[in-house]
């Protein structure tokens, strides 16, 4: 088997160095101690926590008071949402959200909806490209709304939301915003000031501090419910702090949003090549939300007539890591949400791989790639016995748009 390529960076990213340094460092020290204990050792954790907490505030456009650490972005999406709508007035109780969100937005709000008949939970209407329809979504704003929730940029096909333009309508009527930024930070400059987000969520291992952090940019003046009571995080999240997940976030996002635009080019070149070639040698190739902008490491690409599991297996079994869609959603038998929305037949969303690249990418593994999937694929269609077949031959590949 050939060198082992890893293409699912927005599942998780590999462990940035720099967040591995920050680890060892903290390794040597015997690591911190409790930085709510009130002696030398843990007022020592607790100035690396500030510092850490600093950083991360400075890079996301936001104040130190505002960031709140959580385990994950799930739990930083859950407690954002729920929090909100349990710190609410009464007379707001409409919670609007895409339906292109993680599920980990659609499915607390969905459990929220059957818990409390008084919270009407809507979903917003994106076009073909995965955008959000903006005028759609204007017209259900209202008096009566509490919260909209609006993705950065999506997981699956990396297109990137209208936030800061709904943001600016939901504020004329007193709405508050939610951003899932999980896919955008690390990958792109984010600064929740500028989209006008009043709570903003990331989790740390998709830009490369490893597992167990997430991030909640809580804005001030807004009024959310803890859902783990405590004094820590300033009353908003109870537990003892990961100083350690906080320290290598910070230095991970220090570094990676320190070289975001030079490597945001690299990895479009990679991914755009990766994308043209695959849609030449493949009959009947398409890239879901090509037409509109998109992260530059993610591209989902529909292989209709072929299995996608059948393809991403094929592909593990040269030793190439990708998915059929969000990692989350990984061994279910149900198409992608995502697609479906954007109005994608489900067979063709069934036949649909996402690549996703980063930092540890190169030209020669694009190569490689390049060199088995069309076979693969050509392979799967020819044993596919539960996929509707098409004629691919004459629909030729459908071109991109940049």
């Amino acid at each position: 088997m050939s060198a082992r390529i890893y293409l699912d960076h927005n599942a998780t990213a590999p462990l940035h160095p720099a967040a591995a340094a920050a680890w060892q460092e903290l390794a040597r020290e015997s690591l911190p101690a409790n930085p709510s204990s009130i002696h030398w050792a843990g007022q020592s954790a607790r100035r690396r926590l500030t510092r850490a907490r600093e950083t991360i505030a400075a890079l996301l456009g936001a104040s130190a008071r505002e960031v709140v650490f959580t385990s994950s972005g799930t739990e930083a999406n859950v407690m954002a949402l729920r929090g909100a709508v349990a710190a609410a007035p009464r007379a707001r109780r409409r919670v609007l959200v895409s339906g292109i969100e993680h599920p980990s937005v659609l499915g607390s709000l969905e459990a929220l909806g059957r818990e409390r008949p008084d919270v009407t939970i809507e979903r917003m209407a994106v076009d073909h490209r995965g955008v959000l329809d903006l005028d759609s979504a204007s017209s259900q704003l209202g008096s009566d709304v509490l919260l909209v929730s609006l993705m950065l940029a999506n997981n699956e096909t990396g297109v990137l939301q209208p936030v800061s333009e709904l943001s600016l309508r939901a504020r004329a009527h007193g709405i508050l915003v939610h951003c899932d930024a999980a896919q955008a930070v690390g990958k792109m400059a984010v600064d929740v000031t500028a989209l006008g987000a009043d709570l903003l969520t990331a989790g740390g291992h998709k830009f490369g501090a490893g597992l167990g952090l997430g991030l909640l940019v809580v804005r001030r003046g807004v009024a959310i419910s803890p859902l783990l009571p405590g004094h820590q995080e300033r009353g908003l999240r109870g537990g003892t702090e990961n100083v350690a997940a906080a320290v290598m976030a910070a230095a991970a996002l220090e570094a990676t949003q320190g070289v975001v635009d030079a490597e945001g080019s690299r990895v479009a070149l990679l991914r755009d090549r990766l994308e043209r070639d695959l849609l030449a040698r493949v009959p009947g190739a398409r890239a879901h939300g090509a037409g509109a902008p998109r992260l530059p490491n993610t591209s989902a690409i529909a292989f209709p007539g072929a299995d996608g599991e059948a393809v991403v297996i094929g592909l593990d079994l040269e030793g190439i890591a990708v998915s059929t869609g969000a990692a989350c959603a990984s061994g279910t038998i149900e198409p992608s949400h995502v697609l479906l929305a954007m109005g994608v037949p489900e067979v063709e969303a069934r036949a649909t791989v996402r690549f996703s690249l980063g930092a540890s990418n190169t030209e020669a593994e694009i190569d490689r790639v390049l060199e088995v999937l069309p076979e693969l694929v050509a392979s799967a269609r020819r044993h596919a016995s539960d996929v509707p077949q098409v004629d691919v031959r004459a629909q030729g590949p459908a071109p991109t748009e940049q």
